[in-house]
């Protein structure tokens, strides 16, 4: 996929997103998400300010510029999220609604000569062309769609995500568990093992 399926992508994620959490309630943001220690409202927060992220970068590309992807880093982050969670449900998805938007505003608009232009990744100080903001977003929509744990699953991700995200996280496997354990379960010779986080 290029850019501009992958934006049209990203926008059609928003919209299920959106249209999943409309008339969430206080007591449905305050519930426990499928992350650990994690409600629905710091999963919410967590994806408003990852569309800020994009926005960030993408703005700052055009200017022939980098930035990180949260000011602060992962400190800055962290806390951002923790403050934000909190919010009555209507505050989390406005601030959702608004930052979505920012993103679907602004990916159509940006010229063709920025894509190929290098920005800071989200564990920096490592680059990536910033085409890859736009998939990046999506994969992270589409995977916090899930961890707000209402209804919406696995089976659910679009097939193009699952055939290119994939092999991604088949590569790191290595890094994330025993390997011994890895090769046991692969060979059909042992259970899963346990992984280190993702993302």
């Amino acid at each position: 996929m290029g850019v501009h399926e992958d934006i049209a992508a990203c926008a059609a994620s928003h919209g299920r997103l959106l249209a999943a959490v409309q008339g969430l309630t206080d007591a449905d943001v305050r519930a426990p998400s499928l992350l650990p220690d994690w409600t629905v409202g710091h999963v919410l927060t967590h994806v408003a300010r990852n569309a800020d992220s994009v926005v960030r970068r993408l703005v700052a590309a055009v200017e022939h510029r980098q930035v990180p992807q949260y000011e602060g880093g992962a400190e800055g982050r962290a806390a951002a999220i923790e403050a934000g969670s909190g919010r009555p449900a209507t505050e989390l998805l406005a601030d959702l609604v608004d930052a979505c938007t920012a993103v679907d505003d602004l990916l159509p608009v940006v010229g063709e000569e920025v894509w190929t232009r290098e920005v800071l990744a989200g564990n920096g100080p490592s680059t990536v062309p910033a085409s890859r903001l736009v998939y990046s977003r999506w994969r992270e929509v589409e995977v916090h769609h899930v961890d707000l744990g209402r209804g919406y699953g696995p089976a659910d991700w679009p097939p193009e995500l699952v055939q290119r995200m994939l092999p991604e996280l088949l590569e790191t496997l290595p890094s994330r568990a025993d390997a011994a354990a890895l090769l046991a379960w692969a060979a059909g010779r042992g259970p899963a093992p346990e992984l280190a986080a993702w993302g």
